[in-house]
């Protein structure tokens, strides 16, 4: 039985397992209910990830392991919630834990029962989209956590027929096949819910016109199968008609969305998700025709803009503005469809596949509607802009999909803000009901001779497609040192780790090697594996034979495998000489310092008072709000009323917080320190005060763009959206207002989309609508990014009240003149023939929301990144887009990317729950790995403390007079500037000494003594 120190997360997607995370690294019990076999969710199943390509299961794998093996996340799989009763922090949940037929203490997830079922090959494998077979009795995929093996009871001929010798019972050597297993209905005493449970891609069997009954007619998640190297065809592109390779192929955009008759509404991910599609079937083989065929490309989020531009420019792919009605069957392999092109002219042309682009689905909870949660006509979970985690009944918490179409890091960052909530709620129970991880004793090395354990990944055909993983295998156990060598699928799977930490007890090994992946990703994972069989987590290598090996060298699959080979041998050379490195423990200030006193870093000061920390906000303006602030106060518009009244309430409840210090028209002025104990300089009203916290927010926010165009600065009569919103709640008509989109927005110089600008374009076109409707209003516009349900409740009620919309390309930007009669602003639309002249009073520009300058001081001030257009760096694009890659400061609001309101909340909730990770625990564990001078040789010269960027290297005076520099290990990240800068040589790295480095250079001469001689520990 949990306690009201627990918390209920209903979804194992990666919302899911972020939230349980978060939650058990902050001092609760995550209790992870998923309805199917295994977590992972969506995710699991796509090949690769925008902006960045990553290979999507190569990064949730490691996520989906520690949530595996964390001692304060319970999960807890085919289960479904029957209801929740109580109120917050006394929720008694009731849940079905659906029959398996398997015994989860005993099954070992070996497949055995799988290959031993006489329907093998004979059903749909869902997780392949239908495009593989498996058996009745089968394991959810390679990396499923929990691995545990399920029948099927719609499907066994046990439960079906009756009869069936039941091969898969005497197949398990473990005794795990249970057909006598009843399903139970259990209760869980919880003190808050979040739920989690996503959405899923839309069905395209009702879409008759596009004839989905055709093979070649696939939805996105097939082609997303089809594409992986784990998936049915090995990451061949081909045709799942007759399994030859496709030459041609069409993506839809919109199938069965922003249509009434199916979903009216944006699903948000789909235009990014089909770029995507397309850029990484062109890397598989570049002589395949990628077309798209869409209406808007709403590609808004960071670096979408730009991945779009590179699919085009540098990969050759097609796009074609038209929304495509039917397709037309022309054979068994061949299909038709007839578009405008985007000079105007009909064309009909054929493909091998069609791709229907679909959108999300909510996936129903009944069992909350009865616990009170409201949910909107489209089956979302409804919440208010200013409170976009929170659900209608208290103590229950919406993240991710559940409450409206979302991308990974907008999900990931409100499982993280959700997780922030409930610890908020049941501040006062937090450290009840936990458990702490026991490791067992290190083993001590004493000399013994290095024995190597080499793990070669195939991780699908990632790897195993290019690389020879059987030879590079045989041939890394046959390196000097290497006792044992094995092969993995996955090596980064539970049982692949298991496997790790059982060769370890079973042959000694005081080293490990894995060849897979990037470090990036999965070295954190592989340390804490050995750690947990008693191995130092230094005394580990990992060769990264994916991104320098197959995925550089496709084509080259000879040379792939002898550079894998070079790679485990120089990695092996390395490890042989690595040494035990202890981690020393930092105290943690429980205290934490928010810059920017806007929405975003509003909401993460009252997350974080709220839970019981010491929280200073500082706001450089001379009251919190920020844009809000500039909203016209009184204008008798319900939806601005409303923010600011809530806004009000917000910085009521700052006030009133104990926990919660605000410092107004404040500066940080200086800045040091590390994790768990930062020191902050703020000056305000001419007073500079030191501040010790252990975290860091940044919430600054972002400014918008003065242009020079379209007469701006010129004439009274063109304004911006933010200046126009104040003018038509004071009071003015205009007969003609013309709003011109991406004005100096979307171009080399700014190449980015700013979010915002078409919903605030749209939301000022409604207001005068409203207001007066007889006033004529224009947008021109290259793409509405109305995303998510602002496609219906902005964009279609716009149309509907009669806004016009003319769409203009960007080498054909409108021309405006003035005359004393007015404006007249000419537009060529491709829609049209001929140019429109369009009267108007008033033009209004939206203007793209630009950096803050003070972005790159402040950046250089707490070691914290910008991007190429100045705002911050998030460490990881998809799982990590609230942290950067300094540990203990987080990024939330406008500084990391233009966001709308509710997702800078939504934002800034999540840097909370972040930061709550590190405050709540007494201690956390420095780098090991960490520069080592040797005072001998340090001739005090000052270059190494001139180089470390992180402060961590200081010159000082010894007893004996000398100068000599010194290491704050707390403060060094091992990044190795200093050991280069020093002439001496007296600095040593600890982890890549020049010895080890030096053997990784011999070992690329595999016959010399050097590479050949067993060293000593």
């Amino acid at each position: 039985m949990a306690d009201s120190g627990s918390v209920l997360v209903i979804g194992g997607g990666i919302g899911g397992i972020q939230a349980a995370l978060d939650l058990a690294e902050s001092g609760y019990r995550a209790c992870l209910l998923e309805s199917g076999p295994a977590i992972g969710g969506v995710m699991a199943m796509l090949d690769k990830t925008f902006p960045t390509n990553d290979c999507s299961m190569c990064i949730l794998s490691p996520k989906l392991v520690e949530a595996g093996q964390h001692p304060n996340i319970d999960i807890i799989s085919c289960a479904d919630l029957d209801k929740i009763e109580g109120k917050p922090g006394e929720f008694k949940v009731t849940y079905t834990q659906k029959a398996r037929y398997v015994n989860a203490e005993l099954c070992t997830g070996c497949g055995a029962c799988s290959e031993a079922c006489v329907l093998a090959g004979r059903i749909a494998d869902e997780f392949n989209a239908g495009l593989s077979k498996r058996g009745a009795c089968f394991v959810p995929f390679a990396q499923a956590v929990p691995r545990i093996a399920l029948i099927d009871p719609q499907k066994c001929l046990r439960f079906t027929k009756g009869k069936c010798k039941s091969p898969c019972v005497e197949a398990c050597a473990a005794g795990a096949i249970d057909f006598d297993m009843k399903e139970e209905s259990v209760t869980l005493d919880v003190g808050a819910v979040i739920v989690a449970s996503g959405a899923a891609p839309r069905a395209i069997g009702d879409l008759r016109s596009y004839h989905p009954e055709h093979p070649n007619v696939v939805s996105s998640v097939e082609i997303e199968r089809i594409m992986c190297a784990s998936g049915p065809s090995g990451g061949r592109v081909v045709k799942p008609s007759d399994g030859e390779p496709a030459k041609k192929i069409a993506f839809v955009q919109c199938a069965g969305s922003r249509d009434e008759k199916y979903n009216p509404y944006c699903s948000s991910v789909c235009c990014t998700y089909a770029v995507k599609e397309a850029t990484v079937i062109k890397e598989h083989d570049p002589g395949i025709d990628c077309h798209i065929f869409h209406i808007d490309m709403r590609t808004f989020g960071k670096g979408f803009e730009q991945f779009r531009a590179r699919a085009e420019n540098e990969y050759g792919v097609r796009f074609t503005r038209f929304k495509i009605p039917a397709v037309e069957v022309a054979g068994p392999n061949a299909l038709v469809i007839r578009y405008q092109d985007n000079g105007g002219a009909w064309q009909k042309e054929e493909f091998d596949m069609v791709v229907l682009s679909v959108g999300l689905n909510p996936e129903p909870v009944e069992a909350l509607r009865a616990a009170g949660v409201d949910f909107d006509r489209h089956g979302f979970i409804a919440s208010k802009q200013t409170a976009p985690i929170n659900s209608s009944a208290a103590g229950i918490f919406a993240c991710g999909s559940s409450a409206g179409p979302k991308d990974i890091p907008e999900t990931v960052a409100q499982a993280s803000g959700a997780a922030a909530k409930a610890g908020a709620l049941l501040a006062t129970s937090r450290g009840a009901g936990v458990s702490r991880k026991e490791y067992p004793r290190e083993i001590e090395l004493n000399g013994s001779e290095p024995r190597v354990g080499v793990f070669v990944c195939s991780c699908g055909k990632n790897i195993g497609g290019v690389v020879d993983v059987a030879a590079t295998t045989e041939y890394a156990g046959g390196l000097p040192g290497v006792v044992y060598a094995e092969s993995n699928m996955y090596t980064c799977s539970g049982e692949s780790c298991d496997r790790i930490k059982a060769a370890i007890a079973d042959h000694n090994l005081n080293r490990v090697v894995v060849a897979a992946c990037t470090p990036r990703t999965h070295e954190p994972l592989f340390r804490e594996t050995i750690r947990e069989a008693g191995l130092n987590r230094y005394l580990f290598d990992l060769a990264n034979i994916r991104d320098q090996c197959s995925w550089v060298h496709s084509g080259e699959p000879e040379k792939a495998t002898v550079k894998a080979k070079d790679l485990v041998r120089m990695s092996v050379a390395r490890a042989r000489l690595l040494e035990p490195l202890s981690q020393t423990p930092v105290k943690v200030t429980p205290a934490a310092l928010v810059i920017g006193g806007g929405p975003a870093g509003m909401a993460a000061a009252l997350e974080l008072g709220g839970a019981g920390y010491r929280t200073y906000l500082v706001e450089a303006r001379d009251k919190v709000g920020g844009a809000t602030n500039d909203l016209p106060r009184n204008a008798k518009i319900e939806k601005i009323d409303n923010i600011l009244a809530d806004f009000d309430a917000m910085a009521f409840e700052l006030e009133k917080n104990e926990n919660i210090e605000t410092l107004t028209g404040a500066k940080l002025v200086g800045f040091s320190g590390y994790i768990g104990n930062f020191s902050a300089i703020v000056e305000s009203g001419g007073q500079r005060r030191a501040l010790e916290v252990g975290a860091v927010i940044v919430a600054t926010g972002a400014g918008e763009h003065t242009p020079t165009s379209y007469l701006y600065g010129k004439s009274g009569r063109v304004m911006l959206q933010s200046e126009y919103q104040k003018s038509i709640t004071g009071g003015i008509k205009p007969k003609s207002v013309v709003m011109i989109q991406c004005v100096e927005s979307r171009e080399p110089e700014r190449p980015y989309c700013s979010r915002v600008c078409c919903t605030n374009a749209l939301n000022n076109a409604l207001i005068t609508k409203f207001a007066n409707p007889e006033t004529e209003v224009y947008i021109l516009y290259r793409d509405i990014m109305a995303y998510g349900l602002a496609e219906v409740n902005l964009y279609r009620l716009a149309r509907e009240m009669g806004v016009k919309f003319i769409r203009f390309d960007v080498d054909a930007k409108p021309g405006v003149s003035e005359s004393k009669d007015g404006l007249i602003v000419k537009v060529k639309t491709p829609d049209l023939p001929v140019e429109v002249d369009i009267p108007a009073d008033l033009l209004v520009l939206s203007a793209p929301v630009v950096a803050e300058e003070s972005n790159r001081e402040l950046g250089e001030m707490m070691k914290a990144p910008t991007d190429e257009n100045g705002f911050f760096l998030e460490a990881h694009v998809k799982l990590r887009p609230v942290d950067f890659a300094t540990a203990g400061i987080f990024v939330a609001g406008m500084c990391h990317y233009p966001k709308l309101l509710d997702e800078a909340i939504s934002q800034g909730a999540a840097a909370a729950g972040r930061a709550a990770t590190i405050l709540s625990k007494e201690f956390v564990m420095g780098e090991g790995a960490v520069a080592l001078v040797e005072p001998r040789f340090c001739r005090g010269c000052g270059e190494c403390e001139e180089a470390c960027e992180f402060s961590a290297v200081t010159v000082k005076e010894t007893k004996d007079g000398r100068l000599v520099a010194e290491v704050n290990e707390a403060l060094c990240v091992g990044c190795g500037t200093c050991a280069v800068a020093c002439w001496s040589n007296a600095i040593t790295m600890r982890n890549f000494t020049d010895q080890q480095i030096e053997a990784m250079i011999e070992a690329m001469r595999p016959e010399t003594p050097a590479a050949k001689k067993k060293q000593k520990v």
